[in-house]
């Protein structure tokens, strides 16, 4: 029963539509319009939260953002040109998903060549490791080791 009630509630979770933080007095009268308003509000960075689209933020910047966006919808700009003057006005850091250019190679090409330098460091391990053979087995005990580790054994076995 429990785990019915429980499928039942993650169901339910689910089944909800994802929350936005846009307010009903933001909203555009044009379908169209308000369409590509939100698409271009879920591409732009809240400059407060930075880790959420001023869609889904509650930031009164991100309000002011979000107004703004549609503001420029009704003068007839496109989402590009939209896009260009928030970069232009706030700097490449509104975009969650910043351009690939020149400013931005760095931050597009860091993952990659990190993956990549440690990809190529583990195998030069690997490959100094069969060349010193740091994996070989250990030599044989001596005749004096084996003694003292006997005594050792039987220490620890009296004692428990």
């Amino acid at each position: 029963m429990r785990r019915t009630m429980a499928a039942f509630a993650l169901l339910m979770l689910l089944a909800l539509p994802a929350a936005h933080a846009v307010q009903p007095d933001e909203i555009m009268s044009d379908p169209a319009r308000e369409a590509r308003a939100r698409e271009l509000s879920r591409e732009l960075r809240c400059m407060v939260c930075q880790n959420q689209s001023i869609d889904d933020s509650d930031a009164p910047l991100a309000r002011d953002l979000r107004l703004l966006v549609r503001e420029r919808i009704a003068a007839g700009d496109s989402n590009s040109q939209v896009l260009d003057f928030l970069v232009a006005r706030y700097g490449e850091f509104v975009l969650l998903k910043p351009r690939f250019e020149r400013q931005t190679l760095l931050l597009w090409l860091l993952a990659p060549l990190l993956l990549l330098g440690g990809g190529l460091a583990l195998w030069l391990q690997i490959r100094r490791r069969a060349k010193t053979g740091a994996d070989a087995p250990a030599p044989p005990l001596t005749a004096e080791e084996e003694a003292r580790l006997a005594a050792l054994m039987s220490d620890e076995a009296k004692s428990s």
